[in-house]
Parts: structure tokens; sequence; C-alpha cells
């Protein structure tokens, strides 16, 4: 490996995390062929034990990152019982990852209302159809509670149940990963402190 290619990124000269996390979303939305927004996102239970799983976050900047889901269900109730999380972006076509930790709180019943306006009738149907993370007795029973919720708003807006929110992670720490040959991968690390960022690199 020569000295050129040891050089680091531009990406490591950064020093706003918010405008390096805007230019990278940016690119992989030209990059990813689907959901450039699929983000995992993880959570711990009463026990202590880590539960894990992709959502898609639907805003994402200086005021934190939201995502939506059944507040009873089991990521719900985690994060209410303990409101704090970490997210972790991967774009594969990139080979860069975002890792983001930090404390959660739920949005606004207004943000909440606007965003779920914002979604299709039958995703509306299935927030109320779906009793999120209990145990389904068959697939024909959610169907029917899916049926029965269609017939219930048949000549009317679907209204946003009252169970189905918006959570809004807010970062204490964002830390940029870019792989490079050989594992000798470049991060790029920002802590809160105060009103505004400590910065550093890690050793891959």
């Amino acid at each position: 490996m020569t000295a050129d290619s040891m050089n680091a990124p531009d990406f490591l000269d950064a020093t706003d995390p918010f405008k390096l996390l805007a230019a990278w979303y940016a690119e992989a939305e030209r990059a990813e062929p689907r959901d450039p927004n699929a983000c995992q996102v993880a959570t711990v239970d009463s026990a202590g034990l880590p539960n894990i799983r992709t959502v898609l976050v639907k805003d994402q900047g200086t005021e934190g990152f939201v995502f939506y889901t059944n507040t009873a269900s089991a990521k719900g109730a985690e994060l209410i019982a303990s409101p704090k999380a970490a997210l972790l972006y991967y774009w594969k076509t990139l080979s860069r990852q975002i890792r983001v930790r930090g404390d959660v709180g739920t949005v606004s019943e207004a943000e909440a209302d606007v965003y779920f306006a914002t979604r299709a009738r039958d995703a509306q149907i299935g927030a109320w159809a779906s009793l999120q993370s209990q145990v389904m007795p068959s697939r024909v029973e959610f169907e029917r509670r899916f049926a029965e919720i269609s017939d219930r708003f048949a000549n009317s807006p679907v209204p946003r149940p009252a169970h189905w929110s918006g959570f809004r992670l807010v970062p204490s720490y964002i830390e940029f990963w870019q792989e490079r040959p050989f594992r000798l991968h470049d991060r790029l690390a920002f802590a809160r402190q105060g009103n505004g960022w400590r910065r550093c690199q890690l050793y891959p």
C-alpha cells in the first residue's frame, strides 16, 4: 500500500456531523436501490436483553431521527420504559455506515397526525388492525380485523390510532464509518459536548 493510498478521505475533515450526514444521505438516495432511510434500531427489554429491528427513518437532522411505530409493540414499550436507543445505517453499495446513540422521546400528536395522513390508506388501516408484537392466532384473524377496520372507516378518512406515534432519537453520539481495503477503515466520531460536538478519529 502506497503512502498516497493512506491519505485520509475528505470526510475526515468534517466538523459538523449533520452536514456530513446530509451529504452521505444524499449520496445514498442516489446509490441505494431501495429504502436508503432503512435503519436498524436497538433497544433493551426489562431484563437488559438487547432487541434490534429495521425501521424507516422519516425525518432526520439537528433535532433528531424520527421513526413511527405502534407504541404498544415490543419496540414501543421498550423505548417508553428505557428511553435510550441506538441506530445504524448501513449502505452496502457505498461501503458506509453511520452509528447514532442517544435519548428518545415521542413526537407531538400534531406531528404524528401530519405524518399518518401521508400514509397509504391500507397502511393506515393496518396500523389499526395489527396488534403489533402480540401473538397472532392465524393470518385469517389478521385479515378479518383488517376487513372490519376497512368497513368501519369506509366512508371517512382513517384517523391516527392513539397507540400509533413517532419516536425521536436525539443524538449524543454520531459515528461515520467508511470501508477501506484490508480492513484499514476510516472512522470519525462526534460526541455531544455542551452545545457543540467533540470530534475524533478512531482506530478501525
